[in-house]
């Protein structure tokens, strides 16, 4: 008996019962869709916490004052002096590996513009720094070096402090707002950025030179923070091990003490990330996949109950000249026809799904070619190995009790 003639036998035994392939189908539709699903929700939220990372600045250094632990105490890096301006010069104008270097303090307070407030910080930062957050400015200009020399009372404000202390869309260049009863005259608005993947308002920021915030905010002599970029992202490594061994110069620490300095880098903040959506990611896939099991089982049931139901049917296409592998083939194929069928359901139902979370839920969602090629070929291979079996006890049947069989 020829392929041909197999699979218009199964069509036909298939269309005989068309509900009941159906609802045998479900459970791999189900299954199939799931997997697409979860997997389009998993990779769409690595990769908007990979570009929300990468407009942060991907080759991005942080360096903060005091070690991690000291005497197996956490330490607040706020409350340490060990970062100098001499720290951050001698990174400025000595390393090879770092392409802008910024000092970073902060002074938190209410803002006040007219009858109007809101509760922010202002950043203490230097020109640089817009380069190493890969900020812009929209309207205005940013403050210059003039103004970090002379500790000018001028600013840059993001777009969420313009909508909240200018709410009438007055042109906030020109005007002075106040933290800490400390006039700062805006000079520049930023570019919006929206909200980063730790839920943070990136246009809640106000800048201002560093040497304003020192002396008329917070009366300091030491650095809060020094934030720097790489010269690229492949050599983040190197730069690090650079301003690690220049700070420990500047602060002569002997060989073999542990450093009063913290540096971090948003390629480690990437790779801890990326693991925690991988590992969520692969647990939904696992999850969804119980489906196809479920499914897989269902079409293992419903073969049974086929070979049961045909059994005498079975019986006389034997007694003809039928074959073991021509029975085997012709039950094998209808189990592969329900899972296939199944699965290409699936497929459009997962696509379908999952631009409906994007667009009713607003969650990132990105669907890869190979999820959608691997929940297919998962979904064949169930097929087969489930329907294997019911079809090799059909094909073993005998002939002459296969007939008799009631």
């Amino acid at each position: 008996m020829n392929g041909t003639n197999l699979f218009k036998i199964a069509l036909r035994a298939l269309a005989n019962n068309k509900l009941r392939a159906f609802l045998t189908m479900l459970g791999i539709i189900i299954g199939v869709a799931s997997v697409i699903t979860m997997l389009a929700i998993g990779q769409g939220s690595k990769r908007s916490i990979q570009s929300q990372i990468s407009e942060m600045g991907s080759n991005m250094i942080m360096i903060r004052p005091g070690a991690e632990r000291r005497g197996g105490v956490q330490q607040d890096p706020s409350s340490m002096q060990t970062l100098k301006l001499t720290d951050y010069e001698s990174l400025r104008d000595e390393t090879s590996f770092l392409s802008a270097v910024s000092p970073v303090v902060s002074s938190s307070g209410q803002l006040i513009a007219g009858n109007n407030n809101y509760p922010a910080s202002v950043s203490g930062v230097d020109v640089s720094y817009l380069t190493i957050r890969q900020l812009s400015v929209e309207s205005g200009i940013m403050f210059a070096e003039a103004d970090i020399h002379s500790a000018a009372k001028v600013c840059v404000i993001g777009k969420t402090i313009v909508d909240n202390l200018f709410p009438d869309g007055k042109d906030p260049i020109g005007h002075t707002i106040r933290i800490n009863q400390v006039p700062l005259r805006v000079v520049g608005v930023l570019k919006a950025k929206g909200y980063n993947s730790m839920g943070q308002d990136q246009d809640a920021v106000v800048l201002a030179p560093y040497t304003t915030v020192m002396k008329r905010l917070l009366a300091i002599t030491y650095l809060q923070d020094i934030f720097a970029s790489a010269v690229d992202e492949d050599m983040t490594d190197y730069a690090i091990d650079e301003a690690a061994s220049l700070l420990r110069r500047n602060h002569k620490l002997a060989p073999g003490k542990e450093d009063d300095f913290t540096i971090r880098s948003q390629q480690e903040l990437s790779t801890m990330l990326n693991s925690t959506t991988d590992l969520m990611t692969t647990l939904l896939a696992c999850i969804a996949g119980i489906s196809l099991l479920v499914g897989g089982i269902g079409i293992m049931n419903i073969m049974y109950v086929s070979v049961t139901e045909r059994t005498r049917e079975i019986g006389l296409r034997m007694s003809v000249g039928a074959r073991g592998v021509d029975i085997l083939s012709q039950f094998l194929i209808e189990a592969i026809l329900i899972s296939i069928t199944g699965g290409l359901i699936g497929v459009f139902i997962g696509c379908g799904a999952s631009y409906l979370v994007k667009s009713v839920a607003h969650w990132p969602v990105f669907i890869q070619l190979w999820s959608v090629l691997l929940a297919f070929a998962v979904c064949t291979v169930t097929g087969v190995f489930f329907g294997w079996y019911p079809a090799k006890k059909a094909a073993d049947l005998d002939p002459i009790e296969a007939i008799r069989y009631e």
